[in-house]
Parts: C-alpha cells; structure tokens; sequence
C-alpha cells in the first residue's frame, strides 16, 4: 500500500511491487534528463539549489512551555560559508515560525532563563564596544535577548570563546564552557598567554598525554573548562550587562573546574534545575594511552568536584538531572573487547541531599533490547520519555520507574531527536525526520484528548517547508546466509519500472554503529536518484535498532557478516524488475569507505566504487587514528590482519574513485594515499605504461571527514556523479567542473 504523510510525500511500502507515476509520461531512467517526469524538477537536479536549501538543527522549549527556538542553517552571501540564525517556532500552530536574530556571523548555542531570555552564543560585532563595534569578535561571546523585546546584548566574554551554554530551569544561573591555556590563572591572563603567543607567533604543542588529535584540530595547548554564574533573583540580565565593567571577568564568572587537564574535552553535562550543581562527565586517563569516563559533580559555589559514578568496566555519559534534582539519568557503555560488542544501556543513580544518602546506580529496562539515543525526564519525575535506534526508524518512547515498563509512543517511519517535555506534561516536542523529510518541528501527545489519542503527532509550522523529492522510498527486506533478517531503505526514481529499470547505486553507511534512519544532507540518496539511479540504503551486521545480537554478529568481523549481509540484500533488490541488475555501482564513506574497498576485493560485480574517508590498511589506522585506544578495544592484531582490505589489492579490477580530505584525522589521509598508490602500482587494474588509469583520486587539503564547505560538498557530487556517468551508464566521461580547473 501507499501512504501519504503529513508532506504530501508517497511512502511505498512492500505490497505495491514498485512506484505508480502520479501522472504524466516518464523518460528512461538514466538517460539524460535523468529519469524525471518531463518538466519535473527538483532541488536535487541541480546542486546549487540543494546546498542552498535551509537546514534546521536544535530544539529548545522555554520553562513556561511557551516558546520552542530552533535553529536554522543557510548560505552566506558569497554561498561559500553557512551561517545559523535563531527562529521561534510556536507550539501551537497559531502563527507562523518567525526569525529571532541576524548577522553575518550567525547565532547557535539557543537557552532559555526562568523569566524567558533567550541566551545564545555569537562572534556577531559588539555595538557596545569602546572601539572596533563594527568588528566581528575573535571568539563566540555569551548574549541575551530579553524576553520582552529590544536587541541583543553581551552577557560575558571569555578569550577562549562561549559554548554549550546550559541554565537552570527554577534559578537565575548559567553555565558555559570555553577553553584555557594550561599556565592562565583567570581570564585575563589567559588573554594575555594568548597575546605572547600570537606575537610570537609561536604555535607549538607539548603533549603529556593522549589523544592529541580529535577528527580535524590539534587538542591543546588549551584546554575546556565549565564555568558558572549565579543571577541574584528579581535582577534584569540585560540591565546588569549595562551597568557592568567591561573587563573579561565583568560578571563575577567562576572556574568550577581548575586544571582540568583534557577531562572536559567534548563532555556531556547538565545543570540542576535550582543552580546549585553540574553533573559532567569526566575523563580518566589510564594506562598505555587509554582513556575512560565517569560522572562527576560540579558545586556551583565551592568548585568542589565529587565523584558520583566510576565504573571500571564502561564509559558513562549523557547525564539529565531529574526535575527535582534528586536523581541522575545516564548512559552506560561497557568496554569492548575484540570479542564483545559494547553494549548500551539505560541507568538511574540517586543524588545525595539534604537528609538523604548517595544511592546506588540502578539499570533501567533491563530487559528491553534497545541502545538509548536521547531522554528527558517527564516533569513530576515518575518517569523518563527515551528514543532509541528500532528496525530502521527511532520512535520515541515512555519508560515509567514505578513499573520499570518502556512502550513505544510513536509508531511511523521516522526518527526522532531533541526532546523537550511541556511542563504540564501534555506533550512532547522533538525534531522529526527520515529520508522522506529533513528535521522538522513536531509536537507528541502524552495524554489522550477528545480530538488526538497518546502518541498522535503533529507537525508545527516550521521556518522553512520540505523540499519537493525526485522519487519515492519504499523498503527491502530479505534473509541473510545465516537466517538473520537484514533490511534497508530503497529510494527509487520516478518512472523506474520493469521497461526502464533504473541503474543500481548500494550506499553504505559509517559507523559502523549506526542506522540509515534519519535524513543526511551530507550524505543524501536523493542527489542520486535526481541522477536515475535506484539507491538502496542498508543496515547491515553491526547496524544498530536490531538487537545486541545484530551487533555482536559482526563484531571484530569487519569483512564477514557485514560484507555477506550487504550482498545479500543487494542480491534482493536487483532482482526486483524495476531496478537494472546489469548497471551497479557501490559507494561509501567512513566505515562505509572501509566496506567499499572491502567489496572491490571480493567481488567484480559492481562496474564502479565510490571509497571516500576509507579506512585501507588497518595495522596503519589503528595507531594513527585520534582515537587509538577506541579501536584498539576492537581491533586485536589478527582482526587487523584478516579484514584489512589491503591485503585484497590485486583482486581489484573495479573502477575506484579515491576522495579523502587532508584534514581528516578520524580516517588518516596517509590511508587514501596508500590506497590511491597500491591501486595505481599493484591492483588487478593497475595503471599502464603511460600511465594512465580508470581510477581517480578527489583529494581535499583543506577539508576534513566530511567535506563540509557549501562548494566543496558540490565539487564531491559533481564528480561522483561524473565517475558513475563514465562507468556505470557508459556515457562519455562528463567534463570537470571548472573549479577544478
């Protein structure tokens, strides 16, 4: 059958055999007006209109339920950056979304006060300033804009900029992260260590310690740190801004965590709902380069830092304190082992106090076979509202303490994030998506009514409108050698059908922890599709959303159940009449790039791979990475050894397009250059007397693991599509953008 959602977009499920064209004649799949309805075209035919579509991230709901914020992202002027602005969303669809802020710098890092300020981190000019109030700052600073209306102001600057921000939902008290240089006593001396090395134009690091490195910057020599500020109640935060001296420490900011060291680096933390405490995570170093983390609290006041969980066996993370400040929910994740999975679960650790005692952690839903995403605690804290990873989709769920029970509150193809919970505990707002629909605003019912039954949800009215899709998307499930179900997206071009089959594109995800469930700008099927192609997206062995058992499969195992599930499910979908089984393709990034040159050296049937950010040599990766000690729980020195897909070189004989970004230090550019030189130099397809070869190389020296840039990313498409083009449809190769040159 097929449906329609709240978008007006088909979903077509197992049952219809394929897509029925709403109207009009088709042309060919793959030909050159690539296999769109005549005259019909979308976003997705031409790149400049995609990268330039607005792109919503974040959801925060003010204390008095209110107001929710989001933020939205879009091209700068010359279309070579993207900046975010602030926009209010209302939560009852009585008006339109409409935009809080604007600058050429942007605005991110949205919270609310207890009386509704809306607080945000910005380098946006400070028109306050005694001098250069034209000129963008060096660092994000801390604003405010009231809720009464009027224009932002500063609240606090630091040298090493603002972040995170988090406020207290009951209390006038904030805090915020910036970085320090390791000798700097308070702000300002960490403004003047900067100055002497800035003019001495000295930038060298020495390291002590592990990791140095973390996916596309140097760590060090500063370091995070978790500052906080108490509000005195009754006070105005704009008001106090005006009257306060204009130094780095103008608003009496307090260092929670002295010398911290790298404990802080990318933590995770919450805020009590009275001001009084953080509960952050911490990270231990450990011997031989490891590292692990606890959870910590943080007293406002004092500094004082207490230990509250240390588990010797698991990383623990994502702390939310519960509304009355009483308990912490948080995640677990046991250690890996190279024949363990890790394993995620839910936990409660009761919060000593006034006339009570620290408890002991506790599991929660023990039973229930899911990995936790995200949770929030409902208001009168009787229990929590979680999502998790399910069957190629991320519902939201209900989990109640009294009765220890988990229900699934919503029942469609589409994942959830960015819980925020109505203070009356009606609702639930999320940010909701899938490959039918970018992130979007929804609101969930909690509570049946007279209209809407408990888990009804409906879409708010956002700040911008989906865009129009080149296709449809139905699903493909089949058995695996071993009895295991495996399952997949399958995005299908209009007019593929048994007379014009479309040519076949498997796109693997990274990870490789992870599901193809919710909508990728980066790595987006619909570009393809634009381009005729059937893009078949597939949860293979150590996809989450199956079970522990589905990851345990494929654990240390890389090219095994992984590789045999893939080919599995591609045997499947080219088998269906509407999709080509004689023009294939297989492409891949990340992990995704890793099972891409896994697959060209087991397999010729594909005309063409696509290997971006591929792991190549794992004995290479393993110590070069900026995350040794992660991989190194995994990959023993025989895994290493049996599925590097090196060692397969001189089975290739498939046509590889090679793209890495010089900046990648997740995926080491040292392995795109092994593999770009082996494949020229020992390959099955190597390069002949001249020189020449099928195989090209896309490197980016200024790019990272994703290639961000708005041109960047249309160069990356650009060429895929060209490479493809060439070897999948046998077309002429296309000329090079002229970007190239």
């Amino acid at each position: 059958m097929a449906s329609e959602n709240e978008h007006g977009l088909r979903l077509v499920t197992a049952d219809d055999g394929g897509p029925t064209p709403p109207h009009g004649p088709t042309a060919g799949a793959g030909t050159s007006d690539q296999g769109a309805f005549a005259g019909l075209r979308t976003a997705f035919h031409d790149l400049d209109e995609y990268v330039a579509l607005p792109r919503m991230s974040g959801l925060v709901l003010s204390p008095d339920g209110s107001r929710l914020v989001t933020q939205v992202a879009t091209l700068n002027h010359d279309k070579t950056k993207v900046h975010t602005a602030l926009w209010e969303v209302y939560p009852t669809r009585a008006r339109p979304a409409r935009r809080l802020t604007r600058s050429a710098q942007g605005e991110s890092g949205a919270a609310f006060t207890p009386d509704g300020d809306l607080l945000f981190t910005s380098s946006r000019p400070d028109a306050d300033a005694t001098e250069d109030s034209e000129k963008p700052l060096d660092k994000p600073a801390l604003w405010v804009l009231p809720a009464g209306g009027g224009e932002a102001r500063i609240v606090a600057t630091r040298p090493g900029g603002v972040s995170g921000v988090k406020t207290a939902r009951s209390s006038y008290a904030v805090v915020f992260a910036t970085e320090m240089l390791p000798g700097a006593k308070d702000g300002a001396d960490d403004e003047r260590l900067r100055t002497v090395r800035k003019d001495a134009k000295v930038s060298a690091i020495l390291h002590d310690g592990y990791p140095v490195r973390y996916w596309d910057h140097d760590l060090g020599p500063e370091a995070p740190h978790l500052l906080g500020w108490h509000f005195t109640a009754g006070d105005d935060v704009a008001r106090s801004v005006e009257v306060a001296s204009r130094s780095t420490e103008h608003l009496k900011v307090s260092d929670l965590t002295p010398r911290p060291g790298g404990a802080l680096r990318e933590a995770e933390y919450d805020f009590s709902p009275d001001g009084t405490f953080v509960v952050s995570t911490w990270d231990l170093t450990e011997a031989r380069g490891t590292q692990r983390r606890i959870l910590v609290r943080l007293d406002l006041d004092t500094a004082e830092r207490t230990v509250l969980v240390d588990d010797p066996e698991a990383d623990l993370g994502r702390p939310v304190i519960s509304p009355d400040g009483t308990g912490v929910a948080y995640v677990r994740e046991s250690l890996a082992t190279p024949d363990q999975a890790p394993r995620v679960t839910l936990h409660l650790l009761p919060l000593e106090g006034e006339g009570r005692e620290p408890g002991r952690p506790r599991q929660l839903v023990a039973d229930w076979d899911r990995w936790v995403s995200g949770h929030q605690w409902l208001p009168d804290g009787s229990g929590l509202v979680v999502t998790a990873d399910q069957d190629g989709r991320a519902p939201v769920f209900t989990i109640d303490l009294g009765s220890d029970t988990v229900e699934q509150l919503t029942h469609d193809d589409s994942a959830y994030s960015d819980l925020q919970v109505a203070p009356d505990a009606s609702v639930v707002y999320a940010l909701r998506s899938s490959y039918l629909a970018p992130a979007h605003p929804v609101r969930i019912h909690l509570v049946a009514d007279e209209h809407r039954g408990r888990g009804t949800v409906t879409v708010l009215r956002a700040p911008t409108p989906p865009p129009t899709l080149p296709g449809t998307l139905t699903e493909v499930r089949t058995t695996a050698e071993d009895g295991t179900e495996v399952r997949g997206w399958l995005a299908l071009p209009d007019g593929a059908s048994a007379e014009t089959p479309a040519p076949f594109l498997l796109w693997i995800h990274g990870g490789p922890l992870g599901s193809w469930n919710a909508w990728s700008w980066r790595w987006n099927p619909w570009l393809m599709v634009a381009q005729g192609y059937a893009v078949l997206l597939p949860d293979p062995a150590l996809s989450t959303g199956y079970g522990q058992e589905f990851v345990q499969r494929g654990w240390g195992a890389w090219g095994a159940a992984p590789y045999t599930d893939l080919m599995a499910i591609t045997d499947a979908t080219v088998a269906r009449d509407d999709v080509d089984e004689t023009r294939t393709a297989a492409m891949g990034g990340s992990f995704g790039g890793y099972m891409a040159n896994w697959v060209a050296g087991q397999t010729d049937r594909f005309r063409a791979i696509v290997t971006h950010a591929s792991l190549w040599a794992l004995d290479q990766f393993g110590p070069t990475t900026d995350a040794a000690y992660y991989w190194g729980r995994e990959m023993s020195p025989e895994m290493a050894e049996r599925y590097s897909p090196h060692r397969f070189v001189q089975d290739i004989v498939t046509p590889m397009l090679v793209i890495h970004g010089d900046k990648d230090y997740r995926v080491p550019v040292g392995e795109g250059l092994r593999l770009w030189y082996e494949l020229l130099s020992s390959s099955g397809l190597p390069a002949d007397d001249r020189g020449r070869s099928p195989h090209r190389f896309l490197l980016y020296p200024d790019e990272n693991h994703w290639i961000l840039t708005p041109q960047h990313a249309k160069v990356w498409y650009q060429v895929v599509e060209g490479f493809l083009a060439q070897h999948v449809l046998g077309q002429e190769p296309p000329p090079l953008p002229e970007t190239l040159g």
